[in-house]
């Protein structure tokens, strides 16, 4: 069965598509066949990031000119990536049944696990994406505004996914943080909100430290496991990965 992984934040700027690359990368280095969706139609960015031109992108597969499996752009870091469309008009303009159809076409890609990269925000339609998934992962820094907007993505999510065969579940990830201390803050300030005005906690899944290796990394657009597989954040994400491989589906976090 496919685990379908949403890595959303409410705020930009808080790492997340670096780091779905870096899970996408350790998802596949632990031996789970993996594709990575950017998932951004109008600001695509995963392939650039990875220094990478494809030839057919999700534009393509939802268009119906090719198959979510032939948009597939196989990378030598172990994982195939399903391109978004820079310059598209987005999600928002697929509606909800063409979002429907776009979750359905993931599940049935030939992987144990699709991480779908989703543009920073709110938008209706990024939010039906978060409620479809098997589990959200919520990156956060130690920003009070990325805590504000974190707390506001894990309040709609509760609310859009009651009933939906994502179950609601989602968890945190601590993103540029100094280490499991300061993960451990950023994770019990959300926590304590959750808990106070949501009726029920969040789980923090992992972290992932601050680490000069990530932007230099960017810079060369080249996967982190990849150009500095022994740095700190490589180190992290490798854990991360084993909690999200550990966790059974079906299961309410």
């Amino acid at each position: 069965m496919t685990r379908l992984t949403v890595i959303a934040s409410g705020k930009g700027g808080v790492g997340k598509t670096c780091l779905a690359i870096g899970l996408a990368q350790a998802l596949a280095e632990g031996g789970a066949s993996t594709a990575l969706v950017d998932g951004d139609l109008g600001l695509a960015n995963v392939d650039v990031q990875l220094g990478i031109t494809p030839t057919r992108d999700l534009g393509h597969v939802l268009t119906g000119a090719c198959t979510a499996a032939e948009a597939l752009t196989p990378h030598p870091a172990g994982f195939a990536l399903l391109p978004g469309r820079s310059g598209a008009a987005g999600l928002a303009s697929l509606g909800a049944e063409g979002l429907d159809r776009m979750v359905g076409l993931l599940r049935a890609l030939p992987m144990e696990e699709v991480v779908l990269d989703l543009g920073a925000g709110l938008s209706l339609a990024q939010r039906r994406l978060a409620a479809a998934a098997d589990m959200l992962l919520v990156i956060v820094t130690e920003e009070p505004t990325a805590l504000t907007d974190a707390y506001a993505v894990l309040k709609l999510h509760r609310q859009d996914s009651r009933g939906a065969d994502g179950g609601g579940r989602s968890a945190l990830v601590a993103n540029m943080v100094q280490g499991p201390a300061q993960a451990t803050r950023v994770h019990g300030a959300l926590d304590q909100a959750c808990r106070h005005f949501l009726g029920q906690g969040v789980k923090l899944l992992g972290h992932v430290r601050r680490d000069p290796k990530v932007p230099a990394a960017i810079r060369a657009q080249a996967p982190l496991l990849t150009r500095h597989p022994d740095s700190p954040a490589a180190q992290d994400l490798r854990i991360l990965a084993a909690a999200l491989r550990a966790t059974p589906l079906g299961k309410a976090a």
